[in-house]
């Protein structure tokens, strides 16, 4: 079963200094039909206008993921951290048994643009954790890159739970398939550009939810950027 998530029926809130787009259910947008897929909780698509950005805040046991599409994003943490994320990289920040941390946009004429996805761990009350590793476009262009998994196989970063994160670039005739165990979820995100998946056109923030699909087949990109998540079940209470 596959079922298409359009881009503009996202939940949408415009701060003024920030611009989000909200794939799941997120603070004042709340809907009973997009609260999580699997561990997949959050995938927030943020534009920081210059000089802005997110003040000092807290959290705890998630599996914070940053992925920068534009611009860079200025990271400071309690655990001591500074670094400052740009397009290609991937930032892994374990929350764990609390930790805060601000977000910025420090360029004074530019937007930041970039994801901001948070995957529920199947451990909680750990210790803090942080990784920041770098995925050249070679590596993404036409195929699929393992960027984020359970055991940092691949030089990906490592988070605590059985979830995986592939990116990719595709143009004209590239192409790739992705094979899904029996059981597992799929979540295809297009980060920009355009791509048929499975036979099913896609725009930029455009999403497809996979279950019971054992085969994608990513094909016709047109400066396409995606992200494809392979997930275990899971149930909130």
């Amino acid at each position: 079963m596959i079922t298409l998530r359009p881009a503009n029926e996202r939940g949408h809130a415009d701060h003024g200094w920030l611009d989000s787009w909200h794939s799941f259910s997120f603070a004042n947008y709340h809907d009973p039909r997009h609260m999580h897929w699997g561990p997949l909780r959050v995938i927030n698509e943020d534009r920081v206008a210059p000089g802005q950005g997110f003040g000092t805040h807290g959290h705890r046991d998630m599996e914070i993921i940053s992925y920068v599409i534009e611009g860079a994003l200025g990271h400071k943490d309690s655990m001591g951290n500074s670094a400052s994320i740009v397009p290609g990289e991937v930032q892994r920040m374990s929350a764990g048994r609390g930790i805060t941390h601000s977000e910025y946009n420090h360029d004074s004429e530019g937007t930041t643009h970039f994801l901001q996805i948070w995957i529920i761990p199947q451990i909680t009350g750990i210790a803090p954790g942080y990784e920041q590793k770098a995925f050249p476009e070679a590596e993404k262009r036409g195929r699929l890159q393992l960027v984020v998994s359970p055991d940092g196989r691949d030089a990906s970063v490592t988070i605590h739970q059985d979830a995986l994160l592939l990116a990719g670039l595709f143009d004209g005739d590239e192409h790739a398939e992705y094979a899904f165990a029996p059981g597992r979820l799929g979540y295809v995100h297009l980060v920009r550009g355009e791509l048929t998946v499975n036979g099913i056109g896609l725009a930029a923030g455009d999403a497809l939810k996979l279950e019971d699909e054992t085969t994608l087949t990513l094909t016709q990109g047109r400066a396409a950027e995606v992200l494809v998540f392979d997930l275990p079940p899971l149930q909130l209470v």
